[in-house]
């Protein structure tokens, strides 16, 4: 062979095995890639040929799966009492990617999780049965909040503190998932909630930290206890009414200015709500001691997931002392959800310990055998003294027995709770946030709920916005409905 051709030969060769090489990475790189693309219509074609799996409440389904007419998408979602339930289920639409719970657990209801797969599935390369979702949702709590939040904009947040099980999620305006499911009609609807000035896509009970305003002020108690600046919650502070502010002129007063706030116990300063008692209380501790005992109860932290990931709620770093003062009373830069402001009721009603809070009790396959348990495996942490936790219960009861949070008091119950209200806008220019969260231990069986609640707008006047008028009945309907249960 001469040398040309022995040339041709290895050029031709080199080619051959490059072609090879690409045809490989198309089919098995490029391939699984476009296969992976949201985009690709055969993916929305597998996922809805046959009927999805279930999301489950108390035992009971609240989605469904119905025939489409037409096109080639065989199957559509459907939701019972999908405004209800739209802050936990999210939607599935044919045109949109899917959120929340059925987000999360997608590949679960749509059959394509490896966990499903049977040797049978595997050997015929067939779709296996989809799986269900069994949430942690009491249907009579979730009902009982969102009827009482009625037409205000706002969200609730029930927790069992004894075993982090979340109750309720509510998130109002809400919307009906079932007007996304379909591709034909998705769009308009898509347009129409993305237009609308009250954002009822906006998972207000888990995504949407503002201002906590006085309920913060139960985290600032409970810092000052653990750390010993104060031994009890009966112990005189040093408090000047007014405060005022490190390195300015201005003084912070109180919402009732004849309210027994100057050197306020920690107690009378809850009963009262005293801004100048906690303020104070948070200079005196520093910020990096207050930060301390924010994170423990879970702010700050980016990966809070139950399953679905809750906002982060924050209170900041690097402030001037005027600027803790006000993180004192929950103003500034502190935000929090109103999950996060529950979780810190129910640490102080389980003596304590926080029970990681979920929104799923288990995962089943299509047979209904357990995937994953997430009772079994929530977690519990101590973040405060049983002495801490005690004594704060107790002030609680004294704000709904004696104070701010009368309108939370129920029959045959034990209940502790804080009010708040949060400024809005610059210099207060818009309508406050009312604030409530709480406590309720049943009397005759000890089943204890924890219940935060936020009203953003109601059609009160701005004269009548308080977290005893607006939030404090919101509680009491879901706390009545969970010991009810």
């Amino acid at each position: 062979m001469n040398k040309t051709i022995r040339r041709a030969a290895v050029f031709t060769l080199l080619l051959v095995f490059a072609l090879l090489i690409r045809a490989t990475w198309v089919q098995f790189y490029e391939g699984r890639a476009l296969a992976d693309d949201q985009d690709n219509r055969r993916n929305a074609i597998e996922t809805y040929a046959e009927p999805l799996g279930d999301i489950v409440v108390a035992g009971e389904p609240i989605t469904g799966s119905a025939r489409t007419k037409s096109g080639d998408l065989a199957h559509k979602r459907t939701y019972d009492d999908g405004p209800l339930y739209a802050a936990v289920t999210g939607y599935a639409s044919q045109s949109y990617a899917p959120t929340q719970l059925e987000g999360i657990y997608a590949d679960l209801l749509n059959g394509t999780d490896p966990r499903l797969r049977t040797v049978m599935d595997t050997l015929t390369d067939g779709r296996a049965e989809p799986g269900t979702v069994v949430t942690t949702i009491d249907p009579a709590v979730q009902k009982a909040a969102y009827e009482a939040l009625g037409d205000k904009k706002g969200a609730a947040v029930a927790i069992d503190p004894r075993t982090g099980r979340i109750l309720a999620a509510v998130s109002t305006p809400s919307y009906d998932p079932t007007a996304l499911t379909d591709a034909n009609t998705a769009g308009e609807a898509w347009e129409k909630l993305n237009a609308d000035p009250d954002k009822p896509l906006v998972n207000r009970a888990l995504r949407r930290p503002l201002p906590p305003g006085s309920t913060f002020k139960l985290v600032v108690a409970a810092a000052a206890l653990e750390d010993g600046l104060y031994a009890s919650v009966d112990e005189r502070t040093d408090s000047p009414d007014p405060y005022r502010l490190p390195g300015t002129v201005t003084d912070l007063g109180n919402e009732n200015p004849n309210a027994p706030c100057e050197n306020a116990s920690i107690r009378v300063g809850l009963q009262y709500s005293c801004n100048n008692v906690f303020a104070k209380m948070a200079v005196d501790l520093g910020q990096d001691k207050v930060r301390a005992m924010a994170e423990e109860f879970g702010f700050n932290d980016a990966t809070q997931d139950v399953p679905v990931r809750a906002h982060t709620s924050v209170y900041p770093s690097d402030m001037e002392p005027s600027q803790t003062a006000q993180t004192g009373i929950g103003q500034f830069d502190v935000t929090a959800t109103p999950l996060q402001i529950a979780m810190v009721s129910a640490v102080l009603a389980n003596d304590g310990e926080l029970v990681s809070p979920h929104m799923v009790s288990r995962i089943t396959d299509g047979g209904g055998d357990v995937l994953k348990d997430y009772d079994d495996e929530s977690t519990t942490r101590r973040i405060v003294s049983s002495s801490t936790a005690e004594q704060l219960t107790s002030a609680m009861q004294t704000v709904v027995d004696e104070g701010t949070g009368s309108n939370a008091q129920m029959a045959g119950a034990t209940v502790g709770g804080k009010t708040g209200t949060a400024q809005h806008g610059e210099n207060n220019s818009k309508t406050p946030y009312a604030w409530f969260t709480s406590y309720a231990e049943s009397d005759a069986t000890g089943e204890e709920v924890a219940v935060a609640v936020v009203v953003e707008q109601s059609d009160a006047a701005r004269s009548e916005v308080s977290g005893n008028g607006l939030a404090a009945p919101v509680a009491k309907a879901a706390m009545e409905a969970a010991l009810a249960d």
